[in-house]
């Protein structure tokens, strides 16, 4: 309230201008303190006593013109002429803002009135980032000052309510001004970016050295044992893989969003379907030195170049209709963390993203179920105990990722990602070519056409 007048008048009367409802039981309580002294002949005697209540929304200006008008009572403002007749002013009851008080304090300073800036009995004054509780059972102006709850504020001393933030804001810890939430998305400067980005590069540098390993010593019986074009194929697929999961780490945005998953998609389907038809040459290998055998036909790397063609280019496809009905896109979640927004990817259709990750994980079952079944095939001549081991470890890991995604949020739900990609390569590239770089570099004697057959004679 900018201004209360108290009057002797002959009657009480009451005028309520342009008042406030946050404002309301204050009004409350003055009129009943006035009712009060009115009711008592004690207090003061042969006077009654009468009030006009003035409130300047906050505004010195509206504070300023209500003082003139308490003094003049016309519509127009004329200082030192006053048109009311009825009882003479006799105190001011000023406003609660600093501002405003200083704007009625100098109007009445030049009228010699004074200030009576008033307490309550039971409570003091609630100052910003606390609100008024009224105590239960007890008068409206014995109240408690509780702070406001997180993400609300009060910016003005004895309000009734806090004002709830807007949800790109948050409450201070004084809680009295709203402020910006923290953008948080999982950059390359922190550590855990970092980390992730180094580990990528070495994976990637790792399948990069195997990559030349296989390819200096291409004519070597373990090289070409293992259908080197397949090595080849699923070496440049595995270091596509590990540098894809670097498109998942930095700011989110449109392009990146789109590109993260078709980079993930199609390289891990390649990937998978190299190793599927490995396991199949294995098979039709061994099955082709049998007498008679019809798998003679089939021998070479048409099947092998089909099968990873067939098998990507239907990956290619689901990414493709993904892309083309509900691209992924940036996402400014603001609910999963309350002080911070999130930019995170969402994946668009849902569907379609399960699509993709249920036929990574139909290749990778066929890979298993086909190299579980030929794993008892002459040793030195087999890869498919290798690669039962390393679909166990595929397998494993993105079984373990499903639930860990679901109850992770932020940038943990993308660091949890890009180490389920990393681990699982990494499960492919160890499984598979470590035993056969151990062969080629550090055994050297065992790498001849002799001991890879000497098993299949027997």
């Amino acid at each position: 309230m900018s201004g209360v007048v108290l009057g002797e008048t002959s009657q009480e009367r009451v005028l309520i201008d342009r008042f406030y409802e946050s404002h309301f039981y204050d009004f409350l309580a003055f009129v009943s303190t006035v009712e009060e002294i009115n009711n008592s002949p004690e207090l003061l005697p042969n006077l009654t006593l009468g009030f006009h209540i003035y409130d300047s929304f906050n505004n010195p200006f509206f504070a300023f013109q209500d003082a003139m008008n308490i003094f003049s009572g016309l519509n127009t403002l004329i200082p030192n002429y006053r048109c009311k007749t009825h009882g003479p002013l006799t105190a001011l009851v000023e406003g609660l803002q600093a501002e405003e008080s200083i704007q009625i304090s100098n109007v009445f300073r030049i009228y010699n009135y004074p200030q009576v800036p008033p307490q309550s009995k039971c409570s003091q004054s609630c100052p910003p980032g606390f609100m008024k509780l009224t105590r239960k059972g007890q008068p409206v102006c014995c109240y408690d000052c509780i702070p406001c709850p997180d993400g609300e504020i009060s910016s003005q001393s004895d309000m009734e309510n806090c004002i709830k933030c807007s949800e790109n804001q948050w409450s201070n810890k004084k809680r009295d001004a709203c402020i910006p939430k923290m953008i948080t998305f999982l950059s390359y400067e922190e550590p855990l970016g970092i980390s992730l980005t180094f580990t990528s590069m070495v994976f990637c540098f790792i399948s990069a050295f195997i990559l030349g390993i296989f390819i200096k010593y291409r004519h070597t019986p373990i090289v070409k044992a293992n259908n080197r074009s397949l090595s080849y194929v699923l070496l440049i697929s595995l270091m596509l893989c590990f540098l894809s999961s670097l498109i998942f780490i930095g700011r989110p945005d449109k392009l990146t969003c789109i590109l993260r998953q078709i980079a993930f998609g199609i390289t891990f389907s390649i990937s998978l379907s190299s190793v599927l038809a490995k396991t199949i040459t294995v098979v039709i290998a061994f099955q082709a030195t049998k007498p008679q055998s019809k798998l003679r036909n089939w021998m070479g790397s048409s099947l092998s170049n089909s099968i990873v063609f067939s098998c990507s280019l239907l990956q290619t496809l689901l990414c493709l209709v993904w892309m083309c009905t509900s691209p992924p896109f940036p996402y400014y979640n603001t609910e999963s963390e309350i002080e911070t927004i999130i930019i995170e990817c969402n994946e668009g259709s849902t569907i379609a993203f399960y699509c993709v990750m249920g036929y990574l994980g139909l290749l990778a079952g066929i890979s298993f179920v086909v190299a579980f079944l030929a794993r008892n095939l002459p040793d030195t001549f087999n890869e498919a105990k290798y690669i039962t081991f390393s679909m166990v470890v595929f397998c494993s890991v993105w079984v373990t990722f499903i639930p860990t995604y679901l109850s992770t949020r932020g940038k943990y739900l993308v660091a949890v990602e890009i180490f389920a990609i990393l681990a699982s390569s990494a499960g492919l590239l160890g499984c598979i070519f470590i035993s056969k770089c151990y062969m080629i570099l550090l055994r050297p004697e065992k790498n001849n056409k002799k001991n890879l057959t000497r098993h299949v004679k027997t």
